[in-house]
């Protein structure tokens, strides 16, 4: 009897253990390179910044194979729960896709319509997969595979996605209910007003939302260290830890300063 295929997702193999799940958010890299960068500094997956970068869909792809040939999740936010690029994405080596801006349970049901296939979604079947190597899978275990492990993440960037959380926390086929803090907290009025209490309440109540429905609660945008250890004490399994560009310019600007700061001591 043959073994059914399987299809790790590094991601939900984190939620499985109870570990976090750390990513880096790509929005400079524009080489199958940055995958590996991404996982040579401990992140389990990297995300592809389709919403706020350059980057086309062949680059999306040669990036997804490095990750996928290193161990990491390739995963790639795109520009709504209405981009039509959600099922190429996932039919090229993309696992998972997390989705801008969802303010209503129906547009959560428009995000899971385009990444999951029937009956819980809408997407299409397509044939020779590159996460397979190109084999010829039996649909019904290729189609099992791939719904069970592409990851729907679902952003909470507004006041009305907020006081909708609960119902968007609800729709079958969601996976994450992340917060983006900086859109929230400039939909708030407050923008990077990070870790005030109006912004802690906020990710309490989409934690809470979260844990109520089974689903796993994420948070981007904060990149303070003893915050983000809270978020993960309090719940959090799904966390970006900062940019590709972030990282360079604070590696770069230590290593600079330091030189010009012995230079100055000579």
């Amino acid at each position: 009897m043959a073994t059914p295929v399987t299809l790790p997702n590094p991601i939900k193999e984190c939620f499985r253990t109870g570990r976090p799940a750390l990513g880096m958010l790509a929005r400079l890299g524009r080489s199958g390179d940055i995958a590996r960068l991404a996982k040579a500094t401990g992140h389990d997956f990297i995300m592809v910044d389709m919403q706020h970068a350059l980057y086309n869909l062949e680059t999306v792809g040669s990036i997804a194979q490095s990750a996928l040939a290193c161990g990491i999740a390739p995963i790639a936010r795109v520009r709504s729960c209405d981009d039509q690029d959600t099922a190429v994405l996932l039919d090229n080596g993309i696992m998972g896709i997390v989705f801008p801006d969802v303010n209503t349970a129906a547009e959560a049901k428009r995000a899971v319509d385009r990444a999951k296939y029937p009956p819980v979604g809408r997407r299409s079947v397509a044939g020779a997969f590159s996460v397979f190597d190109f084999r010829a899978i039996p649909a019904a275990e290729s189609v099992k595979a791939l719904d069970d492990n592409t990851l729907v993440a679902c952003m909470i960037e507004t006041p009305e996605g907020l006081a909708n959380v609960d119902e968007i926390a609800a729709v079958p086929g969601v996976d994450v209910i992340h917060v983006g803090s900086s859109d929230l907290l400039t939909a708030m009025g407050t923008p990077g007003a990070y870790g005030t209490p109006e912004h802690l309440a906020a990710l309490d109540k989409v934690m809470a939302a979260a844990k109520k429905h089974g689903k796993i609660a994420g948070v981007g945008g904060d990149r303070n260290i003893p915050r983000q250890v809270d978020f993960i004490r309090k719940g959090a399994r799904f966390l970006t830890t900062n940019s590709d560009i972030a990282m360079l310019l604070a590696e770069g600007t230590r290593v600079t300063g330091e030189l010009r700061k012995a230079l100055g001591a000579g």
